[in-house]
């Protein structure tokens, strides 16, 4: 068996259990590297991820990286996988090295660049992909999309997943599901104070046990601070801040009824499903590839973005429908649970070297 080697821009806390079930399968057979943030400046490495150390040299703003301490890994006999986005410059020496001298190196991400698979940018990321012996995607649709494009290559799906089969659950203590919750970063693009807002304009007409939990950390926390205490809302409008521990994220979802994705969805939507909490998404938004999980009525509902109005409608419409949300929780756990896995996200990396 080969050994396997990732190396990543940053490690952040949400991917311990993940880079944990590897190690446990593959022991001392599996090497991690590690920046210390990602070029998104709210994305930081937990330290408490076991792995080398590496150094982020951020250039132009932090649109483009080169990472050093990673050069021993060059002509390494191991499977090699690489993030698959063609602003860390370092990555390209190691897929043009490699491959020239014919060892395995594997591209893991987005398939796409955020604008689509039509957009001009994907003229380097082809390139980049062309020049990897295998790629994984982070959903299947994209998977499947990318085999159109390139159907001689072997690809992989790894469902972005958060926790591990035995951390997911569902409680039947459904009289406590009674807030709202966001979870994520509190960055313009997922439009949080959007959400804050919202909330405060639908207040009259939602119920008094209502509240809206948010819980993150970024650049917006600032302003929603302020907008909360100038408008006496510090009872209904709950500000976390960062949470890691999954026992202390599974309560505060037991008590939510609805979760909410105000700007961009991302993974927080199978956070949200593995413990069963049906989500409300802003439609018209350039969403991450986990969309893919989204099955109107069945697990979500959608409003018309940046729509205050839509907001609140589609709240009250949730709010009419109770009964059958609450009800649906059960099966949109285990929908999360048999497919966003960290178990099944790990074992196609594990399978990387096992297979060989």
């Amino acid at each position: 068996m080969k050994e396997l080697i990732i190396i990543q821009t940053a490690t952040p806390d949400y991917r311990k259990a993940f880079f944990d079930e590897i190690r446990s399968a593959l022991g001392k057979d599996f090497e991690l590297y590690r920046g210390s943030g990602y070029f998104e400046k709210s994305v930081v490495t937990d330290y408490g991820i076991k792995a080398r150390n590496c150094k982020n040299y951020f250039l132009l703003g932090r649109r483009l990286l080169f990472q050093t301490g990673i050069w021993g890994t060059l002509f390494s006999k191991a499977v090699l996988v690489l993030e698959m986005n063609p602003r860390v410059l370092s990555n390209w020496i190691l897929l043009l090295i490699r491959g020239f001298t014919g060892r395995q190196t594997v591209l893991w991400g987005h398939a796409w660049p955020r604008k689509g698979k039509d957009s001009k940018s994907d003229i380097l990321r082809h390139l980049m992909r062309l020049l990897s012996t295998t790629i994984i995607t982070y959903t299947s649709t994209q998977r499947e999309e990318l085999l159109q494009r390139m159907p001689n290559k072997t690809i992989y799906a790894a469902p972005n997943a958060l926790f591990s089969k035995n951390q997911m659950y569902v409680q039947d203590n459904t009289h406590k599901a009674k807030n709202l919750i966001y979870v994520g970063r509190l960055t313009e693009s997922k439009k949080p104070f959007f959400l804050v807002k919202a909330f405060a304009n639908a207040l009259a007409q939602l119920p008094e046990e209502m509240n809206l939990i948010i819980v993150g950390s970024g650049k917006e926390e600032g302003r929603m601070e302020k907008f909360i205490q100038q408008n006496a809302l510090e009872g209904r409008i709950l500000l976390k801040g960062h949470i890691s521990d999954i026992k202390e994220l599974g309560a505060l979802y037991e008590q939510s009824f609805f979760s909410i994705s105000p700007g961009y969805l991302g993974l927080s939507v199978t956070q949200s499903f593995g413990f069963g909490v049906p989500m409300l998404v802003s439609k018209n938004e350039n969403h991450s590839p986990e969309i893919e999980a989204i099955s109107e009525i069945k697990n979500a509902l959608f409003f018309d973005t940046d729509d205050e109005v839509s907001f609140r409608e589609s709240v009250l419409s949730t709010i009419k429908n109770r009964e059958y949300w609450i009800q649906q929780r059960p099966e949109i756990h285990e929908f999360c649970r048999e497919n966003y896995s960290v178990e099944a996200m790990a074992q196609v990396f594990i399978n990387l070297v096992k297979n060989v």
